[in-house]
């Protein structure tokens, strides 16, 4: 039974939910064993390993990670799956001022009489295009993109039409013209269709980028979701969640849409006929009880749509953020927190196959590790990555096929290339080296770069 002194972030931010239960850590394993849906006071034992401390039970942690992995063998094997993609933020800039985020830049910062330099980024559609022709040519088969909420970003023209008829756009819709701003990143719409290019399979579009592309309107996210799906959109990343809990948004993104609004937006893509994925950014001012909380918000998305194949936990990377320079917090989360966090999300997502373990996150030997406590995704290529990178992580930005089948082979397991929806598949035999995909448009095996793209001519790079 859990009933540990609370956390110093309840402390602090006096939260309602604490990592409290009636529950006793055995039957919560008893259940989890036998494959019995877990309550959330279930979840929480499990998270907490049971401890009455703030120290985590090493015995009972190890019980909660072997039941896991055992859980993971029986659904999907013991199959290591990754898929070749590339990276293309559009824009960094971005006015919602999250607390967690060092990747975004103040949007005034772009403006054209802005005489001030900064370090972000706006593309046009017309550079996001060259830098997916250049990928798919690499052999890249998926694009990823998450961007800022730049006030020029719109849907489509009729969206601008809208915005621009309020007597005060940038007060009441965020909305500035594209003349005053030194790039104009065009609309939601155009760069779907310059992203979609070569049959390159496009994720994109966050509910928060839709609640963007749909603001001052009334339209649905269905609406919004079916007019970037005919211009190229595959389906849509489940990010911009952090913790699906109030109180715990309140204070690390009270810019940003809530909980409803971002559930609304999921199903409204499903709804579309796009599949999503979901996510938790955890490791900063929640607890355990707010992580378990938030699997619920997800698994019961998931009862209502069905259309999530991926659960991806990621750890906060705090030394950048505002989270880290304002003293809200002193670290992320501890190697016991990310693989309870791993373990806790596979047995309590009952009815979501893949869950993924980040390298970009962990580095490789904590990933690995990660592997054998319920995760059996192991994210992509990436060729490019900013977010992470921004706030400070340090892990790299690029993993080769080669590194893939060596890395997942040490551990026992099979490397797997698979495309974006897990509907394809392909085995790589270790000894068949060098290794590429061949899932793509454009693949034929051929390894995808030499060496790390900073170190060679390649343009495939999110901030060229």
């Amino acid at each position: 039974m859990t009933d540990a002194s609370a956390p110093d972030s309840d402390d602090q931010f006096d939260f309602e939910h604490t990592p409290e239960t009636d529950q006793s850590f055995e039957n919560a394993l008893a259940k989890a064993r036998d494959g019995v849906r877990l309550t959330v006071a279930d979840g929480i034992e499990l998270m907490t390993a049971g401890t009455e401390s703030p120290e985590i039970d090493p015995v009972r942690k190890e019980q909660v990670l072997e039941a896991a992995d055992r859980r993971r063998a029986e659904v999907v094997g013991d199959d290591v799956t990754f898929v070749a993609n590339v990276n293309n933020n559009v824009t960094t800039a971005c006015n919602t001022g999250c607390l967690f985020c060092n990747f975004k830049n103040t949007a005034h910062q772009f403006e054209s009489d802005h005489d001030e330099e900064h370090t972000g980024f706006t593309k046009t559609p017309e550079e996001s295009r060259s830098v997916v022709e250049d990928a798919l040519e690499a052999g890249v088969y998926e694009v990823t993109s998450v961007s800022g909420l730049h006030p020029a970003f719109v849907l489509n023209e009729d969206h601008r039409e809208i915005l621009e008829a309020h007597d005060d756009p940038y007060a009441e819709v965020d909305y500035k013209p594209p003349e005053a701003y030194d790039k104009d990143p065009g609309t939601y719409v155009e760069q779907m269709r310059a992203m979609s290019v070569g049959g390159a399979h496009l994720h994109s579009m966050t509910p928060e980028e839709a609640y963007h592309a749909r603001r001052g309107t009334d339209w649905s996210y269905e609406k919004v979701y079916r007019e970037l799906k005919a211009a190229g959109l595959s389906s849509a990343p489940g990010t911009a969640a952090e913790i699906l809990v109030p109180e715990v948004r309140d204070v690390i993104c009270p810019g940003k849409i809530g909980t409803d609004e971002w559930v609304e937006g999921m199903e409204g893509a499903v709804a579309a006929g796009l599949d999503v994925t979901a996510t938790i950014m955890y490791g900063h001012v929640e607890n355990e009880a707010h992580r378990v909380m938030h699997l619920k918000v997800i698994r019961d998305l998931q009862d209502r749509t069905g259309g999530i194949t991926e659960f991806v936990p990621l750890s906060f990377v705090h030394r950048n953020t505002p989270l880290y320079d304002r003293g809200l917090v002193t670290e992320g989360a501890s190697d016991d927190e990310d693989e309870l966090m791993i373990a806790v999300s596979r047995l309590f997502l009952d009815n979501v196959d893949n869950v993924q373990s980040s390298w970009v996150k962990f580095g490789n030997a904590k990933s690995l590790k990660l592997l054998n406590c319920g995760a059996n995704d192991f994210m992509g290529t990436i060729l490019s990555e900013e977010i992470t990178k921004r706030a400070g992580g340090g892990f790299g930005e690029y993993r080769s096929f080669d590194d893939y089948v060596e890395m997942v082979s040490a551990i026992g397991r099979t490397p797997v290339e698979r495309s974006t929806d897990y509907r394809k598949r392909r085995r790589l035999d270790p000894d068949d080296a060098p290794h590429g995909p061949t899932l793509g448009p454009r693949a034929d095996g051929t390894p995808m770069l030499d060496g790390h793209p900073e170190e060679t001519n390649s343009p495939a790079r999110a901030d060229d």
